[in-house]
């Protein structure tokens, strides 16, 4: 995908509706609610080999077949769910990510039950606990991945997670506003002020 620069929003959206509104509305904004926090990780794993743009037209499908994304009722799930969700067209259709996203689930209820939230689990990683700013002019500046991304994908693979390796760590971070990675021209970034 070429990115186009834009004078007002992070190049990667710019020129279709739907990923400008997932921009300006969502992306790099400080996510305190779990349920929040599990939809986005269940989202980012599916998307492992894909663009964020195939998840994101697939998401209202996803919130349907993945319970409202509750992870209580995601990680009862049994077979006949997975072979369910296999049929469903909505999604992306592959048993070791659908498999992935139970399993997950079981997971981020350990993590809940260890540190309160996973928001209290994750930003533990941060430094003072607060979220990365960074000051990045142009997109070939962003990282794939950086040492907090390494670190934490390293401690939710040891803790069983699935499909969550360091590149989708680090897209989780900036869709959950962990890491605000708007360029400095970007009007969200001027916004979130």
């Amino acid at each position: 995908m070429k990115w186009k620069e834009d004078a007002d929003r992070c190049g990667w959206c710019v020129g279709d509706p739907l990923y400008e509104r997932y921009h300006d509305e969502e992306w790099g904004r400080e996510v305190t609610d779990d349920r929040t926090m599990f939809e986005f990780l269940t989202l980012e794993s599916a998307q492992a080999g894909l663009s964020w743009i195939t998840i994101l037209r697939r998401r209202e499908n996803y919130r349907k077949a993945f319970a409202g994304f509750d992870p209580e009722k995601v990680a009862a799930f049994t077979e006949d769910d997975v072979d369910r969700l296999l049929q469903d067209p909505g999604i992306i259709r592959n048993r070791a990510k659908i498999r992935a996203a139970i399993s997950n689930a079981g997971c981020f209820l350990e993590v809940q039950r260890e540190f309160g939230s996973f928001c209290a689990y994750l930003k533990r990683f941060l430094p003072d606990g607060r979220p990365v700013v960074n000051h990045w002019e142009s997109l070939a500046e962003v990282p794939a991945s950086t040492p907090l991304s390494d670190a934490i994908s390293k401690d939710m693979k040891r803790r069983g997670f699935r499909f969550f390796g360091t590149t989708i760590c680090y897209a989780h971070l900036q869709a959950v506003g962990f890491v605000n990675d708007h360029l400095v021209h970007c009007r969200c970034r001027r916004e979130m002020r």
